[in-house]
């Protein structure tokens, strides 16, 4: 009830995640970038034979851009807690993509099923410590040995959001015991890009180059072993 009612807040702001917003655009240019480099980086470039699970999918953003990378819509899956959000990725995916609505914490697949499990600011509107444990017991569990957690996701707090938390590496880490995390901090805060964008990509750029000026961590997680 508590994340239904905070998504029904978010869109009052949704001119924010609008696509003709140039600080929007930019950010979810530069993460593309990003997660591209992430997954060469793993090997993982391959995307026509991996199989994909995104847990809060929304309305299944991230599952596209990975069938325009590469990726067999019939290799995708995604879970939200949300029906509407669920409906509209229904809507908008290619046929085959497999999605369920549900909690992430209790995922209906085997052991190592995926060879890619992502989660792009899920952790941060989860309030519950337990619930995020399970969550990430949940998506180990589901990911093959020589898998690749894809993490991106707030690291402070939003002083204008309470409804989200943000992660620091030290948790991220617990959360992950036993496992190769590997982070790194992307994204100028967002105040910073809406602000900054429509006068000047080249400022915005610079900005989002200085550690400091970055809200996320995008991040790799593997289990060792």
């Amino acid at each position: 009830m508590r994340i239904r009612e905070a998504y029904e807040r978010r869109k009052a702001s949704a001119r924010s995640y609008s696509w003709f917003d140039a600080g929007h655009l930019f950010v979810i240019q530069e993460l593309e970038r990003c997660l591209l480099a992430a997954l060469q980086r793993h090997d993982m470039a391959a995307l026509d034979s991996k199989q994909i699970l995104e847990v809060g999918c929304g309305n299944g953003h991230w599952l596209r851009e990975f069938i325009k990378w590469g990726a067999q819509p019939e290799n995708l899956a995604g879970i939200d807690l949300l029906p509407d959000r669920i409906a509209q990725a229904s809507r908008l995916s290619a046929p085959g993509v497999l999605l369920t609505c549900g909690s992430a914490s209790q995922l209906d697949f085997a052991d190592g099923s995926f060879d890619i499990v992502l989660q792009a600011t899920v952790f941060t509107s989860i309030l519950d410590s337990e619930l995020k444990m399970q969550l990430a017991r949940e998506m180990i569990r589901v990911l093959k040995p020589n898998g690749v957690v894809l993490w991106y996701d707030f690291r402070f707090n939003n002083p204008r959001n309470p409804d989200v938390r943000g992660i620091e590496r030290a948790e991220i880490t617990r959360l992950f015991s036993g496992c190769r995390v590997a982070l790194e901090r992307v994204t100028l805060a967002p105040p910073l890009s809406r602000a900054l964008a429509p006068y000047s990509r080249l400022g915005v750029y610079l900005l989002s180059s200085i550690p400091w000026a970055c809200s996320h961590y995008l991040g790799t997680i593997q289990k060792l072993g």
